[in-house]
């Protein structure tokens, strides 16, 4: 990719921000908007940096929460993914009730949820874990029966085994499907992990942003409310920047996804 390409692709983001945040600053100038409605740009900035010691552990809090549960939903929806595409049996006994897990709002199995784990931090895991296992299971199951059929016989006509083939064969060609439920998963465990402590109503020392967010608002503190949504919303996009990298580097040298077309 030539420089000057590269340096567009960040310089078009960063001078549509900055017009968003010069308007922004206009309007709440223009018509005097009280800072309980809508606080400028500066007084955002000025909570982000003050509140910061508060903010930043509730960050925290988030994205272990966050980190821990896509953690387990890359190993177990691999793992599961796996053992669907060895029997057709088992595809069938599984599939209704992950469809279930999927389609029920976590915020109406949350309560349950709660009752049962034994701590809120794990009841906030599993509710994080919930939202995100289902993109990678999905995704890495299509994956692995997407594999070329010719190349499927090439392997069966050279004697290869069942595992060979799976990790020879399947797993690499359905990386670029796990990748895809990777990026759709980074996204879903932060949104999950918030609307979990929404629902469970988590306080004190160990609350994550989404108790940050209910204060700012319960106390009219609208600076710090948009200062941790601002902070919600940076880490969305670092977690789907970091996801999209890893998924350029592992496929960069052979998948079309990634190649740059010549003509």
């Amino acid at each position: 990719m030539p420089v000057s390409e590269r340096v567009l692709r960040v310089l078009i983001p960063l001078v549509m921000l900055a017009m968003l945040i010069g308007l922004w600053a206009w309007y709440v100038a223009a018509y005097n908007i009280p800072k309980y409605i809508l606080p400028g740009p500066n007084l955002v900035a000025q909570s982000l940096v003050n509140d910061w010691p508060i903010l930043g552990m509730a960050l925290l809090v988030t994205l272990k929460i966050t980190f821990a549960a896509l953690a387990i939903a890359l190993v177990g929806g691999v793992a599961l993914a796996i053992l669907l595409t060895q029997s057709k049996w088992i595809e069938l006994a599984l599939s209704p009730y992950m469809v279930i897990l999927q389609v029920t709002p976590v915020v109406a199995i949350a309560p349950l949820i709660l009752i049962y784990a034994p701590s809120t931090q794990a009841a906030l895991l599993i509710c994080a874990w919930i939202v995100a296992f289902f993109p990678v299971l999905s995704n890495t199951t299509q994956g692995l029966k997407s594999t070329d059929h010719n190349l499927l016989n090439l392997f069966e006509l050279y004697g290869a085994s069942r595992w060979q083939t799976m990790i020879h064969l399947k797993l690499p060609a359905a990386l670029p499907y796990f990748l895809a439920g990777l990026r759709i998963a980074g996204g879903l465990a932060l949104i999950a992990a918030v609307v979990a402590e929404f629902a469970a109503g988590s306080a004190g020392a160990g609350s994550g942003l989404a108790f940050r967010l209910l204060e700012s608002q319960y106390r009219l503190n609208i600076p710090r409310l948009f200062a941790a949504l601002i902070l919600l919303c940076a880490t969305g996009v670092v977690i789907y920047g970091a996801t999209s990298l890893i998924s350029h580097l592992l496929l960069r040298r052979w998948h079309e996804s990634a190649i740059r077309r010549e003509n």
